[in-house]
């Protein structure tokens, strides 16, 4: 499996442009990470990433997205009252994780596989100008089981408006 490092050099944050590029594959090298093409990628930029910030020391990630009223899934969810499902920040901070584990220097693709605990305390309507995802990393594993485990919260216009323990997500390697 290629190191990510062959293909990639690590930046302290990412445009719109660079994360599509992630999108169609490759950007870490054949086989590693890459983060979901629109409209399932749920960012429009990272912010900050690191091997060393956050709360637990371990690296963090901060990505954004700029919300506009005709984002597909305020049609779709809660009819009359749209809003954006939580499910989709989990899975932006999910995303934000297995990228974390490319641009570290992982080889393989990165699959969500669990979360500890979650909390939803507001909502992200259309009313809503930027979502800001912020990721701590509390443990990575890397061997032959590469796992990263990490602690994050989503805030709309700076209110904190959910928040998850404990997301898992590890790195599957290509079979021949």
């Amino acid at each position: 499996m290629p190191n990510p490092h062959d293909f990639h050099t690590p930046q302290p944050s990412y445009t719109r442009d660079e994360l599509l590029r992630s999108s169609e594959g490759g950007y870490f090298g054949p086989g590693n990470a890459q983060l979901p093409a629109p409209p399932m990628l749920m960012m429009d930029r990272i912010t900050e990433i690191s091997l060393d910030g956050g709360e637990f020391g371990k690296g963090h990630v901060v990505g954004e997205l700029d919300i506009t009223p005709s984002h597909w899934f305020f049609d779709c969810h809660y009819h009359g009252d749209p809003m954006m499902p939580a499910s989709l920040g989990l899975d932006a901070m999910w995303q934000m994780i297995g990228y974390w584990l490319g641009w570290s220097g992982s080889p393989g693709k990165g699959r969500a596989i669990g979360v500890g605990e979650v909390e939803c305390t507001g909502t992200i309507t259309p009313d809503t100008k930027r979502v800001r995802y912020e990721v701590a990393m509390r443990m990575v594993r890397r061997g032959k089981l590469v796992l990263g485990i990490a602690d994050g919260r989503v805030l709309a216009d700076g209110s904190c408006v959910f928040t998850a323990k404990d997301m898992r997500v590890g790195l599957t390697k290509a079979v021949d």
